[in-house]
């Protein structure tokens, strides 16, 4: 799939969200290049794209009609919609469940110690927000929690859903891989969630 009428806005690695789109397309087959946004010069933050996207975040979807489409999910949602092969979300209601209880999952018990951690106790953000160091500091302790309940819960499994791989495991490992950079890394004791990410890390989608 190639359509050159839409515009996907995003910014490059480390930037978590907008990596999760390119994985996602990746797995698709779309070809759709990326507009980046500089985020070092708040260009997401300008009149310009907040007229856009009235969060002023990356990623998001223009369409032909003008319509815009933020939200990481929301936009895989609708290339999903669009091209359902190969499917992202689960194919009956069951796994489509599925796949939307683990993506929550994912965003609550990972990346929102992740998130705090990142906002509140790392360098390159403190001019950026106040900072309340001892909060973000903590969600360290939080964080490795999380492992230790994705570690259990991966236990005889593939994926997070079972056996096919899906927009959850896209959340995971984006969330993952931004936790390394920021200083927050998986503890080697949890054998179960290692190899996961070593499964999704050799995936070739991986490395958009």
């Amino acid at each position: 799939m190639k359509d050159p009428g839409m515009i996907l806005y995003g910014a490059p690695n480390p930037a978590p969200n907008p990596r999760r789109v390119r994985i996602f397309l990746a797995e698709k087959g779309i070809d759709l290049p990326e507009t980046r946004i500089d985020m070092m010069k708040r260009e997401h933050k300008s009149p310009e794209f907040r007229a856009k996207n009235t969060l002023g975040q990356v990623p998001a979807l223009e369409l032909d009609d003008g319509t815009v489409i933020a939200e990481t999910v929301a936009i895989c949602r609708y290339f999903d919609e669009v091209q359902p092969q190969p499917p992202m979300f689960g194919t009956t209601p069951v796994e489509k469940a599925l796949v939307d209880m683990w993506v929550r999952r994912v965003e609550f018990t990972t990346m929102t110690p992740v998130g705090n951690f990142w906002r509140h106790a790392h360098p390159r953000t403190a001019a950026l927000l106040t900072q309340f160091k001892d909060f973000g500091e903590s969600n360290t302790e939080t964080f490795k929690g999380a492992q230790k309940y994705l570690d259990r819960e991966l236990e005889g499994r593939t994926w997070l859903t079972g056996e096919t791989y899906s927009m959850a495991d896209i959340c995971l490992l984006t969330t993952l891989d931004f936790a390394g950079w920021i200083g927050l890394p998986l503890e080697p004791e949890h054998a179960n969630l290692k190899a996961w990410r070593d499964r999704a890390s050799a995936r070739p989608s991986a490395t958009a």
